[in-house]
This record gives C-alpha cells, sequence and structure tokens, in this order.
C-alpha cells in the first residue's frame, strides 16, 4: 500500500489561473484560463492515478482522504515551479520524498527537474506538456519507490 500526501506548491502557483511563466522576476498570469480545481488537490489526484498504473502491483492511495491505512510506503513531494521559461517550455522542479515503513527512519528525498516543449503557443498545449511533465514526475516517484523498497527489503 502506497499512501500519497497532498502535493504542496510554491505560494506563486496555489491560486485558480494558470501561471504562465516566472521568468525575469515577473510572474505572467492567465486571466481567462483557470484549473478546474485548485491546483494543489489536482496534482495529488492526478499522481495517485499515475502511480497506480506505473505500479500494478501496489494499491495506491490519497493520504489525506478519508481511506484510513497504514501504508508500507509514503510518497511527498513539493512543487517549486511549474511554469514556462524563455523559450516556451513547461519546466517542473520537484522534490520527491518517499518513505518506506520497513525501511530508514528519514524519507529519502530526491530533486526532480524536467522540462517540455508544447506543440504550439496557445493554453491547450502548455497544459498538454504540463500533463506530460507531471506524467515524467510520477515516472520518477515510482522508479524511486521501488528503488527504495528494494533497499527496504535487503
Amino acid at each position: 500500500m502506497v499512501a500519497v500526501r497532498e502535493v504542496s506548491l510554491a505560494g506563486y502557483l496555489d491560486r485558480q489561473q494558470i501561471v504562465r511563466s516566472s521568468e525575469d522576476y515577473r510572474l505572467t498570469v492567465s486571466e481567462d484560463d483557470w484549473w478546474g480545481e485548485p491546483l494543489g488537490g489536482m496534482l495529488t489526484r492526478v499522481l495517485v492515478q499515475a502511480l497506480a498504473q506505473r505500479l500494478p502491483r501496489s494499491s495506491v492511495i490519497g493520504a489525506d482522504t478519508a481511506i484510513r491505512v497504514t501504508p508500507d510506503a509514503t510518497v511527498e513531494i513539493s512543487i517549486q515551479r511549474l511554469d514556462a521559461n524563455r523559450e516556451g517550455g513547461v519546466i517542473l522542479v520537484a522534490q520527491i520524498a518517499v518513505g518506506h515503513r520497513n525501511g530508514r527512519q528519514d524519507p529519502m528525498v530526491r530533486a526532480f527537474t524536467t522540462s517540455v516543449p508544447p506543440d504550439g503557443s496557445d493554453m491547450r498545449a502548455y497544459v498538454a506538456a504540463a500533463s506530460v511533465a507531471v506524467g515524467q514526475l510520477a515516472d520518477a516517484a515510482a522508479s524511486q519507490l521501488q528503488a527504495q523498497g528494494r533497499e527496504a527489503d535487503t
């Protein structure tokens, strides 16, 4: 059983409007395009689903839901950046912490960074690129879970 804790966000991302860029000490926010739900909760939900697909032999749940279990592993993700760079590529910078009940006392923390170029300049392309970046984050978290799970078993 893997429990994913609520994703934490850099303060500038914690808003309904979609942040397009934070380059050059300037925040560019879309006034007309909003996330369909609070970004932290949406990312947590999406990462739970993505990890369940990547770890088919494990049950993956959101740790902050009504379901109460003692997980074998926990995943915590802190997103420091999720916006476009000067070239228009969506940058995702995060930290992933994975802890195992049978392993180390302190979770292992790893940095994660990716850049995904959008297929166009419109909002649809931007959101699609952000989705690919979140998928890559899920890949990294799944790999970290599997690697640390093997360490905890030895």
